[in-house]
């Protein structure tokens, strides 16, 4: 079981004060927290960087973490696993797909948008947790066919970051080894209705279930959110067409160059290996992400 002691102040001796007094006092409030953590019953609502030790929203303590190696040739897998190529170790699949043996494994996980195929589920069980317009309609990302989830209110973040979080205990569970958290920016499709910070404090939700998990978790675009990187708790980024629009950069330097391209344009994908093939590893892929052996699959590595 994780268990997060919060850190707790000595305080400064003076008259009538003794120091061993504060110390005991400061050691008997750290065992009243460490009781209410093992019982579930500690307070906050965990929102936001600060909002008290106890909360652990960015937190690094408990199981040790480990990002990809900067530089590693990888496969993105998301339309379907297959055998990784000679000299690949590290791969992003599904959630529902299994790890791969041997190699680095990152479990795909859209944690801000619902998935066409389970709308009518989230209608049935959660359906005050999808975005809704004045109107009442669902706000959708039309570009994915996919409604956005509402992490507007302290509440609602809390409620999906169970369901969410569950998800991201069964990659651990599976043996992957971190996650790649979907749809960072869907606050910019939300038509206004969501905010930045709240996005933020979702994606911290979302960082300290993964750690406590034992997971890494990745960053998935928002290059406008690389910023936020250290006080989320991100510990790599995915970057698609990074160097298309010109924001590999920004990734690299939040990121320590831990930091996977995909690029879906040939054009692009050898800008990217030209200006950035010695640092990051990037990869080009077909769109649709197909699998190997099915029409349109494509793939290709700066060094092959």
């Amino acid at each position: 079981m994780y268990v997060h002691v919060p850190y707790v102040s000595r305080g400064r001796a003076g008259p009538g004060r003794p120091g061993s007094t504060v110390l005991l006092t400061s050691l008997r409030a750290a065992l009243l927290c460490l009781v209410l953590l093992l019982t579930g019953c500690g307070g906050g609502s965990g929102e936001g960087a600060g909002a008290g030790a106890g909360a652990g929203e960015t937190s690094r303590a408990g199981p040790v973490v480990r990002p990809p190696d900067a530089g590693d040739p990888f496969d993105y897998q998301l339309g379907g696993p297959y055998d990784l190529p000679a000299g690949v170790s590290t791969v992003v699949r599904d959630r529902t797909a299994a790890p791969a043996p041997g190699a680095y494994s990152i479990c795909y996980v859209n944690a801000f948008q619902a998935q066409p195929d389970a709308v009518g589920w989230w209608r049935k069980h959660h359906p005050d947790l999808l975005l809704r317009d004045a109107d009442h309609a669902l706000v959708v990302d039309e570009e994915w066919d996919e409604p956005l989830l509402d992490i507007r209110t302290a509440d609602r973040r809390r409620r999906l970051a169970g369901i969410v979080g569950g998800w991201i205990d069964g990659c651990a569970d599976r043996g992957f080894d971190a996650v790649e958290a979907d749809n960072l920016d869907s606050y910019l499709r939300s038509d206004g209705l969501i905010g930045r910070g709240q996005a933020i404090a979702f994606a911290r939700r979302l960082a300290t279930r993964a750690h406590h998990a034992g997971l890494a978790l990745g960053q998935k675009n928002a290059a406008e959110m690389t910023g936020a990187g250290d006080s989320v708790g991100f510990d790599f980024a995915v970057a698609e067409e990074c160097a298309r629009y010109d924001e590999c950069g920004a990734y690299a330097r939040a990121y320590d160059d831990v930091v996977l391209v995909v690029e879906y344009r040939k054009e692009d994908f050898v800008r990217a290996c030209r200006q950035w093939g010695k640092r990051l590893s990037v990869l080009l892929r077909d769109r649709d992400l197909e699998p190997a052996g099915r029409a349109g699959h494509v793939v290709a590595r700066c060094h092959e």
